[in-house]
Formats: C-alpha cells, structure tokens, sequence
C-alpha cells in the first residue's frame, strides 16, 4: 500500500511515517499509538491516519454522514464512548470507528465488538489502567567513551546514520586505530581488513557491528527500557490485575528493570559501584593519605630523641626548612612507616584491587619530604586506570542487560498495546452496560433477499441522547421502510425519536452496539438528517433549501432521509406542498425518510400516492400535562395538542361551542 494513497496523507506526513520500523504494516494495523511515534504525528493525526488506512483497505469511499445533524449525532456517540475510557490512547483509537458503507467494515468492527462486550469492566482493572500509557522514543543517547573506526566513506556514511549515538572516526592504518585506542576506552573497527589487528587497548574488529545495534550501542535499548520504566510496570499491573496472560516474561522484566536506574545506566553492581566511587573518590582518598603520612611522622618527630628539641626541630620543619637529609638519616623508618600507613589507607578507602594497589603505590614515593606530597603522574596514570576498568565494566554490563532486555523489545510492545487495547474494549463493554445495549443486525435490501428498501427496525429503543437519567427513558417501538410522515402531539417526543433513530443507524453502521432490545437496520450509503429550522427562511436562504433537496432526492436509493418540521421554513401551505413533492421524489427512489410534521393531513391531501403516516399518540390531558404513547402508532394521524385541548374542554363544558370546534378537526 502507498502511504499517499491514503486520505489525508500527503507528501510530508509519509515522509514521517516512513521513520518507523515497518510503515505499512503499522498504519494497516490501526494502531495508533505505534501511528504516533513517527515524528511530528500526534495521536489525533494519527487516528485519522488510522481511519483512513480502514478506509483504504475496505474500498470505503463513502461519507455516510451527509449532514451536519447526521454528524453531531456521530459525535455525541463517540463522546459516550469516550467518556468510559481511562487512557487518552483509547479515546484516540474510539476515533477509528466511524459509520461505514462498507460490509466489511461493518462486520470487521462487529467482531471487535462482540469481543469487547464479553469483557467485564473491573474497578480494579479500570484504576491499574490509569498508569498506561503509549511508549515513547527517547532522545539520542551520546555515548563518548566508545567509538566506530572505517577507513571505507561508504561504511562511515552508513554508520553515522545508522549509530547516531557514537562518534564514527575514519583511520587509515593500525597507528591511527592505536591512536584511537587512547582516547576511547573501546574501539568498533567495522573493516573486515583490519582481522588480526593487534594494537594496545580495547579495539574490536566487527565487520557485523552496524546489524547488532544491541551490541554494538546497547545504550540505546537501556534508554528505551529506563524511559519507559513506569509504563511498562502499569502495563504488567493491568495484566495482572486483569488476569491476562502477558505476551513478555513479567519476572523476567521486572528483574532486568531492577537492574538499570532512571538515566540508563546498570544499578546492583557490586564492582561497577566499587571503581566508579574510587574514580569519584581519588582526589579525596590521595589528600586524606597525605594527612594520615603527616600526622604519622609529627608524632614519630615529637617523641624522636634527635640533637635539637624535637618541638623546635618540628617547629623548623613547619617553617620550611629542608629536612630531607635529616629524615633520610634521623627518621628513615618512621618516613617509611609513614608512606606505609598512606598507601594502606589509599587502597582501603578506595577498596582497590591488589593489581590497582600497586600503581596506588607509586602515588607515594620513596624520597622523604614533609609535608608529604603525592605525585600528581601516578595519581593520574590510576585514575586512567581505574576509568578504564570501569567502562569496560559498564560496557560488558550493559551489553549483557541489553542482551537480556533484546528478546524483550517486541514483547513489550505487546503487552503495552494489550493494555491500552483492553481500554478501549472495556470502554465499549461500559457503553453496553451503561446503555442496555444488544449487537444490531446490518442487512442489504430487504433482509430477506427481496427487492425494496429495507429500512429500520427497532424493539425497546432508548435514546442516551436525551438529557435524563437513562433509566427514566422510556423504550419505544418503531420501523420504518420507505418514504414516511410522523405526526403527534408538541412535545410528544417525535424529535427524541428521529434522534434515537439516528443514534441507532449511526452505531449500527460502526459496528458498536444500539441502546435497545433488538434492531435491524438497512446498511444505509448516506444518513441525512435536517433538523428544526429556527424560523422561516428568507427569499434566499429558501431558495438555498430546496436546492439541498433537489440534489438530496437524485439518486435517493440507500439513503436515510431524517427531516424535523420542515415546514417552518415558510408558510403552511407552501410548505405541505413542497413537504409532498419530496415524499414523492424519495419514494419514488425507494429511499427510507421520516418527515415529522404537524402538516400531515396536509402533506396527504397534496401528495399524489399514499404516504405513509404514523403517529405519536397522547392519551390525554392530566392536570394540564400530557400522558403519551411514546411509540408511534403506525398507519395513524396523531391527534394534534390543540384537539385535545379542545376535546376536553368539549367534555368539561355544557356548551355547544367547544363540540362544534372540536369536529372541525
């Protein structure tokens, strides 16, 4: 698949998706948190980025929401949706489910869907879910104790792109490599030329080195690991806590975790910890050696019976007079015991190895001063040393976490995706629950395989649009097929059931589930759905109506024309007669509409074939309120408000005057 084939990808945000691993199989896969990683693509980019993919794979060209109504209701059902979900990633990823034309869209999101209601939402998973979140790239780790050598331009273009992390040096022969060697702690030859080479330092000949970035950088997969340490601890506790079986070694994780600290770095080392504290701690052991040496030889000097009062000889030694003859001679000993004692003190506080203690040794000479001094060459020759030893210790023990944590990478991913994933079917498991929701039958034509419109359906609908409590809705019955008018009573609920019938269509063309009992609905090309006009129309604004109509009513056929009080857009009785003429026109394309109106007697009388009508029934006036059945009747013209009214007035009053108005309706 070309990633500017999808809709709305163009040039630029391809370019963006090409940096992942695998493009086209992760914008195929929906995911979109692994959308979100190509830079500059945040995660509303990349559910569309998503949605469109769907689209592409489906042939689904389709904009089924042909109106702005149809897409409010739209909205209002994913919001629902959203709502029940923990992470932002499951909002986001609630996005790539939209009403589709296409059969296997449908049937794709119904088996997800199906899957997602058998879930059971847990306050324990839903508060574990709280902690996960998509996994991130980190920066770019420089790594400068380490670095490639090529003496090939190629490889040393290669590398650069490849290891952004080191420093890629171009050598031409042993003596530049050698070089190298003193200034890294370890050298990467990637020319299989230089095979045998046998120069002083940590040099590594590995032609391989660019294919194993865990070997050659293991910095890089520590750093994704430390970056992501909260995440992937959220993402074990929701497996856990959810009794899902994990796609990664969740002991095995959690022991490579503990062994790397916040910054990328290997923690629980006894030895790692030992040369890196002796490298930070130097200076200060080698300046508390020559004090322990000092205080050493003033007490050897006060009790030394020697020609002059050991106190003025002590006093002349403070002044600065040359006194290493007169050690050399008079104190040979106690100077070497002294030195002793300074060594011993040096190789303790930095708990050196008898190796390392031998160059501690040379920091503290044999020729008599006081006070003491170090030389400053051997204390840096061991710190070289020391430096030395504790990068190779930190590179072989991030190689070997790396190692550990390699066979962890795509894991991981896994079982964060799982995790985030679980939202997004708990979310919709919520909705289910929250709504009373069953799984809608999505049919073509008939249903039954006759030809005509099939239309929709619906047993113990209850709108969660409504603004009530849900459980105070009352469920209503309505199908539809073909052109039709709702009549009723003000405020009987005949706007509540275009928009449940909306809702209904909506989510049965995502493949979600529908608040009510049961429901077929046709799987419709367009929902259109016009909703109260505010007022009349002016001249122009008229004019622009019929013309939305005229292209509505062309090619009607798999439409769902959903229209509310059309009539208030002009008078009366222009409005039943162009009310008519597009019942006509819809019929006649065999299109599924309800046209609610007060005009239904009207619109009858005006239109030239038999337009079906059903009514929203009041049964009456009590204490001044109405009490309807919510459910239209079919085949029945709706009492209007003012009849009622004035039949009860009728039975109230001994008067001619109300019976003679009531039968005038």
């Amino acid at each position: 698949m070309e990633l500017e084939a999808i809709p709305g990808v163009g040039a630029k945000t391809a370019a963006a998706l090409h940096e992942l691993d695998d493009p086209v199989a992760t914008v195929e896969s929906g995911d979109v948190a692994a959308i979100a990683r190509a830079p500059g693509v945040n995660e509303a980019r990349a559910a569309r980025i998503a949605r469109g993919a769907i689209r592409r794979r489906h042939d689904d060209d389709g904009r089924v929401l042909a109106t702005d109504r149809a897409r409010e209701v739209y909205r209002s059902a994913i919001d629902l949706l959203r709502e029940r979900t923990v992470t932002d990633y499951a909002a986001k990823r609630l996005e790539t489910f939209y009403p589709s034309e296409s059969t296997s869209r449908i049937a794709e999101a119904q088996a997800f869907v199906e899957g997602a209601m058998e879930r059971e939402p847990d306050p324990a998973v839903h508060e574990a879910l709280a902690g996960v979140k998509p996994l991130i790239d980190p920066p770019t780790v420089r790594v400068r104790d380490r670095c490639l050598a090529t003496a090939d331009a190629e490889a040393l273009a290669r590398a650069e792109s490849a290891v952004p992390e080191l420093s890629v040096e171009t050598v031409e022969n042993a003596r530049d490599i050698s070089e190298l060697a003193r200034s890294y702690a370890t050298v990467i030859v990637l020319d299989e030329s230089f095979a045998g080479l046998d120069v002083e330092g940590d040099v590594h000949v590995r032609p391989d080195a660019l294919d194993k970035p865990a070997e050659t950088v293991p910095e890089r997969l520590l750093a994704f690991f430390a970056a992501n340490r909260e995440r992937l601890e959220a993402a074990a506790a929701v497996h856990e806590t959810a009794n899902l079986s994990p796609a990664a070694d969740l002991d095995r994780l959690r022991d490579a975790l503990a062994r790397l600290d916040d910054d990328g770095t290997v923690v629980g080392d006894g030895e790692l910890e030992r040369l890196t504290a002796a490298v930070d701690d130097l200076d200060a052991a080698v300046s508390t050696a020559e004090s322990v040496a000092d205080d050493r030889l003033r007490e050897a000097i006060r009790e030394r019976d020697v020609t002059i009062e050991g106190t003025d000889f002590l006093s002349l030694v403070e002044q600065g007079a040359r006194v290493d003859s007169l050690l050399d001679r008079e104190l040979a000993d106690e100077y070497d015991a002294a030195m002793a004692r300074a060594r011993e003190h040096l190789a303790d506080a930095l708990r050196l190895e008898p190796e390392e203690a031998e160059l501690a040794d040379r920091v503290f000479g044999d020729d008599p001063s006081f006070p003491v001094e170090h030389d400053e060459s051997a204390v840096s020759r061991l710190r070289t040393e020391l430096a030395a030893a504790r990068d190779r210790r930190a590179a072989r023990l991030k190689a070997e976490l790396a190692s550990d944590l390699g066979d962890l990478r795509e894991p991981v991913e896994e079982l964060v995706r799982d995790a985030l994933e679980l939202d997004v079917e708990l979310a919709i498991a919520r909705f289910a629950r929250d709504f009373d929701c069953v799984m809608p039958e999505v049919v073509d034509s008939d249903g039954d395989g006759s030809p005509g419109p099939s239309g929709f359906r619906i047993v113990g609908g209850r709108s969660s649009l409504l603004d009530v409590d849900f459980e105070n809705v009352e469920p209503i019955d309505y199908a539809v097929s073909g052109a039709t008018l709702l009549s009723g009573v003000n405020s009987g609920g005949k706007t509540s059931t275009l928009d449940l019938v909306a809702l209904v269509v909506v989510l049965a063309q995502m493949g979600m589930p529908v608040p009510a009992e049961s429901a077929t609905v046709e799987r419709f090309e367009e929902i259109h759905y016009y909703a109260k006009s505010q007022g009349t129309l002016d001249a122009g604004a008229f004019e622009a109506t019929l013309r939305d109509f005229g292209d509505l009513v062309e090619g009607a056929d798999g439409r769902l024309v959903l229209v509310d009080e059309l009539e208030s857009i002009t008078e009366p009785g222009a409005s039943a007669k162009i009310i008519a003429g597009i019942l006509e026109a819809l019929d006649e394309q065999d299109a599924t509409a309800v046209f609610v109106s007060h005009l239904a007697r009207e619109i009858r009388d005006a239109a030239d074939f038999e337009v079906a009508v059903d009514g929203i029934e009041a049964a009456g006036l009590v204490d001044g309120e109405l009490r309807v059945n919510r459910s239209p009747r079919k085949g029945h013209l709706a009492r209007s408000t003012p009849e009622l009214i004035v039949e009860k007035l009728a039975g109230d009053r001994d008067t001619d005057f109300y019976g003679d108005l009531l039968e005038k309706f």
